[in-house]
């Protein structure tokens, strides 16, 4: 018999954006800390599309990684508009890809399957049922994503990341469905404020005034750098601004605030991209503007962080304005919706820059909604769901 640990296989699955990339990856690493404690060796294939960005994150990340074939349902309110031949040609891709999957599923025998939504999760998660391997299915929204909604009933678990969700499973599912949270990448709970201070050059930030962090996401949006442009004579004589406006924005950011005072300047931080600060960052804020994605919802429920959401109109399925909408019900956030103007934003931040209380009820009410414990919840469910394979 071998001396040495026997090797549990992970199979990862899912991808496309970083809100189902990034959750995966996150988990697999918490496993991989998990069970090195007990001198078990974690070997993981992720099954991903070839140009996603789970492509490049495994490239990075060293993780062993192969193609499968997949096809975009491009959704639309018209049934008949549905049929387009960009559709039908899509679809024709996906029992190839369920071949590539089973194939892959097959010859890796993972004990455990975990998918975390994105069209190419669907042939993976097909392969799985058939081959009768354990599959957990992960939801990062308050809705279900359409892969997800099709994989929940042949999966052998469903995590979600919020209660609500629960409610929109089927019935013979939710015995098999735990509420585990989204995934926050551990880096983003050891932030401290003063490096973000050394870091950032914010010596000359106020310290009698609260801090708000503006970000529209990586790539930036126009549309709340538009109006916090706007805001800002007013924002700099209440808070000190550190500003997330995306690199494609920063030389426009630059011109537009060019003419304000000295002592206003001062209190103003703007950046075309916050990288390895952003943890120090979000330490440091007091009040978060931002968009509402999954991932975005996460890391602000588990740091206890007030903020005013203003959703992305585009998001499919209206995602982000269901997870903003969600937040303000708990008296977690305020919600902007729509075309929302400067008016409306300095009336969504008067209450709270100017009223510490406030702004500590609504601190509470987001810790309370967070889950920072959300990759060590689904570690446990992936084992769980693999013992039976594992013997």
């Amino acid at each position: 018999m071998s001396s040495h640990p026997r090797e549990f296989r992970l199979l990862v699955t899912g991808g496309g954006t970083g809100g189902h990339t990034y959750p995966a990856l996150t988990t697999l690493r918490a496993l991989q800390a998990r069970l090195a404690q007990e001198g078990t060796p974690v070997g993981v294939l992720w099954a991903g599309t070839e140009n996603g960005l789970e492509a490049q994150v495994t490239a990075t990340e060293g993780i062993r990684f192969v193609p499968v074939a997949t096809g975009k349902l491009r959704r639309s309110s018209n049934p008949l508009a549905m049929l387009s031949a960009t559709n039908m040609k899509d679809m024709a891709r996906v029992p190839i890809g369920v071949a590539q999957a089973r194939s892959i599923v097959a010859e890796f025998k993972p004990d455990v399957i975990l998918s975390t939504g994105g069209y190419v999760a669907v042939p993976v998660g097909l392969a799985a049922n058939m081959l009768r391997r354990p599959l957990v299915v992960h939801e990062q929204t308050v809705g279900l994503g359409l892969a997800n909604r099709l994989l929940a009933k042949r999966a052998t678990r469903v995590a979600v990341s919020s209660p609500s969700t629960l409610e929109l499973l089927p019935e013979r599912v939710r015995e098999r469905a735990v509420v585990t949270g989204n995934p926050v990448r551990a880096e983003v709970m050891t932030g401290e404020p003063l490096k973000a201070v050394d870091a950032l050059g914010l010596d000359s930030f106020d310290p009698d005034l609260p801090v708000l962090y503006v970000t529209g996401g990586a790539q930036g949006s126009v549309q709340i750098n538009t109006l916090v442009t706007e805001a800002l004579p007013w924002l700099l004589q209440r808070t000190n601004v550190i500003h997330q406006c995306g690199p494609n924005n920063l030389q426009d950011m630059f011109e537009s605030t060019a003419s304000l005072p000295a002592e206003l300047a001062a209190r103003y931080r703007v950046m075309g991209f916050v990288g390895p600060e952003l943890p120090d960052v979000l330490a440091l804020a007091d009040i978060v503007v931002s968009r509402s994605g999954a991932g975005t919802i996460a890391e602000l429920t588990a740091l206890g962080k007030p903020a005013v959401l203003i959703p992305l109109p585009s998001a499919a399925g209206n995602e982000q304005a269901h997870n903003a909408r969600r937040l303000q019900d708990l008296g977690a956030a305020i919600s902007l919706e729509g075309d929302v103007t400067y008016p409306d934003l300095r009336g969504a931040l008067a209450g709270l820059l100017e009223n510490a209380g406030r702004r500590e009820r609504m601190s509470r009410a987001s810790r309370e909604n967070g889950h920072p414990d959300a990759a060590e919840r689904l570690v446990d469910v992936l084992l769980e769901a693999a013992r039976p394979s594992a013997a």
